[in-house]
């Protein structure tokens, strides 16, 4: 893969197919878009079960994370989910907006958005849309959110610094978004980066760490907050589909790891909130520019 568009053409065609697979699939590989691997558990996705408002039939096992659960949202408020897939983050915003909110859902996969769009009618949904388009091109006005989410979607796409720079476009001054992600620490081995079925599976495609969070700084955002961070093990059988047996004996002892990360960060203009539960973002904000300085108020 090349070119931007390239890897954009994939994802979307993978995520075509994905809408139409059984969960069981998904869980079992990297964001249902990686080998499936023969060890039950899940690669990524923490569970939804048991949060208001999930839908059953709108859960792919898609995430890496619980993004809506972290974002402060309140009633009344208008809510973007950049990559809805199915509309489970949605759905899931919708119990917090309620019925005086709005959450717009955007997603460029024709099956995802049909069932998304489904998963809405069949349960009587008046205040949720979803839109098909690029996340890094959103058809709403400027200002239009109060919170963006987003669920294991910026990982697969290679233009992060438009994203976040579109997620400052549409954020109303003073809103926020938390937004779950796929990051890396080190270098993935090079047989992984080569490898278009794991881009789409969120790990080729994982930013580093630091990298990511200089992103969200460079866009202007502040009050850069990581909610929750935990190291995602590949199995195994998946590493073994593309490392030698040494190789993946050193991979999986090595310290560069791949983490799941969400992380809230705000628009300028407003009250700085506290979002918990919180890990306080680590030494990689210390030595960006000064402008997100540790005591500056984007950390």
């Amino acid at each position: 893969m090349n070119t931007q568009t390239d890897i954009k053409k994939d994802v979307r065609e993978r995520y075509n197919l994905i809408a139409l697979q059984d969960k069981s699939v998904n869980a079992a590989s990297c964001c249902g878009a990686g080998p499936v691997s023969g060890e039950v558990y899940t690669v990524m996705s923490d569970s939804y079960e048991g949060i208001e408002g999930h839908v059953a039939e709108a859960d792919l096992g898609l995430g890496c994370g619980l993004p809506v659960q972290y974002a402060l949202i309140s009633p009344g408020d208008t809510v973007i989910d950049l990559g809805s897939g199915a509309g489970n983050d949605a759905f899931i915003a919708r119990t917090e907006v309620g019925e005086n909110g709005t959450v717009y859902g955007i997603d460029f996969s024709p099956n995802m958005l049909e069932k998304a769009r489904k998963n809405a009618q069949s349960r009587g949904f008046s205040n949720v849309y979803f839109i098909e388009a690029d996340i890094d091109h959103v058809p709403l006005a400027d200002q239009t959110a109060d919170v963006v989410v987003s669920n294991c979607v910026l990982n697969l796409l290679p233009e992060k610094e438009g994203i976040f720079g579109e997620i400052f476009r549409l954020l109303k001054p003073g809103g926020h978004f938390s937004v779950s992600d796929v990051v890396r620490a080190g270098e993935l081995p090079e047989a992984l980066l080569r490898e278009a079925e794991l881009y789409a599976g969120c790990v080729s495609g994982a930013s580093d760490r630091r990298e990511y969070l200089e992103l969200i700084a460079k866009a202007g955002f502040e009050n850069v907050q990581i909610q929750k961070e935990k190291v995602i093990a590949l199995p195994a059988d998946i590493l073994g589909r593309y490392l030698s047996a040494a190789e993946v004996e050193t991979y999986s002892g090595a310290a560069l790891g791949l983490f799941s990360i969400t992380v809230f960060a705000q628009k300028p203009g407003g009250e700085p909130k506290k979002a918990l539960p919180t890990q306080k973002v680590r030494k990689e904000l210390s030595t960006l520019a000064p402008s997100c300085a540790p005591g500056s108020g984007c950390c």
